[in-house]
């Protein structure tokens, strides 16, 4: 008589440093072999892959903690599949608004912020009462900001969440007039009622004041906050300690775009720029921030671009630490990736010293759209996923860094012919906005026509703009996605 399968008789303990190598399939093979293999398999196996392949969800954090691993797992391999076939749901998140706006994502554990002229709309996140379902995205209400005294009114030119003990509603704000503020969001009173909360500004308290010049960019690591002026006036401070005068640099170039790394053994900030040097790494020290660049990050093509994005990977990219790789969208139409670890650096001169500089370990682009690229964002399926907004035609062009020669773009619902002015990606969610609208794609499982609000009774009520792009919306015949196109880069075009 045949005796018990050879991992039977192996201690749990071994089964477990066995089960730690095991890939998605050999998993799932191994909890069918026998009643034992599927309780391990079941109470150690699922937690520890995903240990091991984390995905970064935003607007999934709250419901992921009352899934089981089982279902974590579930979700995510149902969501890669579905990137893996660029197939997703497509949805408006509210009525156009009236005229051209540069709107600005910022998305936390509760809610996506999108900052629109001088309001901010407000979409907060409900948890699924579904097992392995995505979470629900439910309009809460908008935020108007005033200077008050009949001042004239000042476009909000970016945003960003700070730290506020889990509340996500206390964000810094760069404002066209030139100053940085933190404000509060309060609670709705009535959310049903979709109100309007009328926020007067504080410019008397700023974090930063750059004397009028159009705060372009703000990004918030760990408790430190650093924000960039159109110019290139920089300001570094600690939220910690609101007393301290922040640090003050000049980059002296026309800058769009900046991106800061408290997390890496060597904290260091990024900056996009229009110069003969448009994207460089400076490094930050007990001493504060390095007025000069301490690495050139190069574009391998002679003449310079200028650079409008940077973002970092998430954790468990293929691409590798996320505090070692930097992601740009350039000018020219190509994303490119450093890595600070790359071996590939040469000496690069400046006006005013040799600097390290480092080329590119892999370029990106869509052979059919030598658009530039406004907006990049990084994660997806199997978190090896890149996200570029272009600058026309409303589309976001998509990578998979293991798979680069595979691209694919799509247009955003609507098909406007605005750029993308900022994308958010994560897992299986795709958040992006034009100056029309912001809109998501949405690759997970479970997507019905409750989970977003409605482009027609929904969201934010804009009137007016009839025979806009409100009026190019087509709803697909199951109810709850709307058509987008989509083409391949590859020759043939055709996804």
């Amino acid at each position: 008589m045949e005796g018990p399968p050879p991992g039977i008789a192996l201690p749990t303990d071994v089964l477990i440093i066995i089960i730690e190598n095991l890939d998605l399939k050999d998993l799932i093979n191994l909890s069918y072999t026998c009643k034992l293999m599927y309780a391990v398999v079941h109470e150690f196996g699922w937690s520890i892959f995903l240990r091991h392949h984390q995905r970064q969800s935003f607007t999934l954090h709250s419901a992921r903690t009352r899934w089981s691993s089982h279902a974590q797992v579930r979700y995510n391999a149902l969501s890669d599949r579905s990137w893996s076939r660029a197939k997703f749901i497509a949805r408006p998140l509210s009525r156009p608004w009236p005229g051209k706006l540069q709107p600005i994502l910022a998305v936390s554990f509760s809610r996506l912020l999108v900052a629109a002229g001088r309001i901010i709309y407000s979409y907060g996140i409900q948890d699924s009462f579904v097992e392995g379902c995505g979470t629900k995205l439910v309009f809460e209400g908008s935020y108007a900001f005033t200077l008050g005294r009949g001042l004239p009114e000042r476009d909000i030119t970016s945003i960003a969440f700070v730290p506020d003990a889990e509340q996500d509603r206390t964000v810094s704000l760069g404002f066209e007039d030139g100053y940085v503020e933190q404000h509060y969001l309060p609670p709705q009173d009535k959310p049903h009622n979709k109100q309007r909360i009328t926020i007067e500004r504080a410019p008397d308290s700023a974090l930063h004041n750059h004397a009028g010049d159009v705060v372009e960019s703000l990004s918030c690591s760990q408790s430190t906050l650093l924000s960039l002026s159109q110019w290139g006036a920089v300001s570094l401070g600690d939220l910690s300690s609101p007393s301290l005068s922040p640090t003050r640099v000049e980059l002296s170039a026309r800058s769009w775009t900046a991106h800061l790394c408290m997390s890496a053994s060597t904290p260091y900030a990024t900056f996009g720029t229009t110069s003969s040097t448009p994207l460089s790494l400076h490094y930050i020290t007990p001493s504060g921030l390095s007025p000069s660049p301490s690495i050139a990050l190069q574009s391998s093509k002679t003449r310079p671009s200028a650079v409008y994005g940077i973002t970092s990977p998430p954790p468990s990219s293929p691409l590798g630490p996320s505090d070692q790789i930097i992601i740009s969208g350039w000018y020219d139409g190509s994303v490119r990736i450093h890595d600070l670890r790359s071996s590939s650096r040469f000496s690069s001169p400046s006006p005013t010293h040799t600097l390290t500089a480092l080329r590119p370990v892999l370029s990106l682009q869509d052979p059919w759209s030598p658009e530039p690229i406004y907006s990049v964002s990084s994660g997806g399926g199997s978190s090896s996923f890149v996200a570029a907004g272009t600058a026309r035609h409303s589309v976001i062009a998509f990578w998979d860094v293991r798979h680069p020669q595979r691209g694919w773009s799509v247009h955003a619902p609507g098909n406007d012919s605005s750029p993308v002015y900022s994308v958010v990606l994560e897992s299986s969610r795709v958040f992006g906005a034009t100056q029309s609208r912001p809109f998501v794609y949405d690759f997970g499982p479970g997507v019905t026509r409750d989970t977003y609000p409605s482009a027609v009774s929904g969201g934010p009520h804009v009137a007016g703009r009839r025979g806009s792009a409100e009026d190019r919306l087509k709803l697909l015949g199951n109810g709850v996605g709307y058509q987008v196109t989509k083409y391949s880069h590859c020759r043939t075009g055709v996804l």
